[in-house]
Formats: structure tokens, C-alpha cells, sequence
């Protein structure tokens, strides 16, 4: 399942924060988890209703957030 499948937006849930898959759990979350030292395999036991290609179009869409230009403007 692609990362865009995976990965939505609904301006009326959470903010129009990105979520999983139209979930009331946010990326930020997931990816919070992971930087706390979670494994996949507890974060999947203590959110069942996560899959572990979840977890890792969470982490896709943050690498794919962070790589944007930097413009500056001519002196």
C-alpha cells in the first residue's frame, strides 16, 4: 500500500494534522514512539490496530518532509 494511502489529511480531524490512515492516531505520535526508543513490535502490541507498514510510512513521509530547499534570496 503506497505512503499516500497510508498517510492522510482531514481538515476536520485533528486539526488537518497527517494521521494514519484516517486514524485518530497522528504520525507525530508514531513517530514520538520511535524516537523514545519504542520498537516497531511494541508499538504494534500496544496499538493493535496499527500495521507495521503503517510505522514505516510514517517514517517515509517525515524523511520526505524534511528534504526541501532552502531558497535564498540574491544579494
Amino acid at each position: 500500500m503506497p505512503i499516500q494511502s497510508r498517510i492522510t489529511f482531514d481538515p476536520n480531524q485533528l486539526g488537518g494534522r497527517p494521521c494514519v490512515r484516517g486514524m485518530r492516531i497522528r504520525v507525530k505520535d508514531v513517530l514520538e514512539l520511535l524516537a523514545a526508543g519504542a520498537s516497531e513490535d511494541e508499538i504494534l502490541e500496544d496499538y493493535p490496530y496499527l500495521e507495521r507498514d503503517d510505522i514505516r510510512a510514517c517514517l517515509a513521509f517525515a524523511a520526505a518532509e524534511a528534504d526541501h530547499p532552502i531558497l535564498r534570496t540574491a544579494s
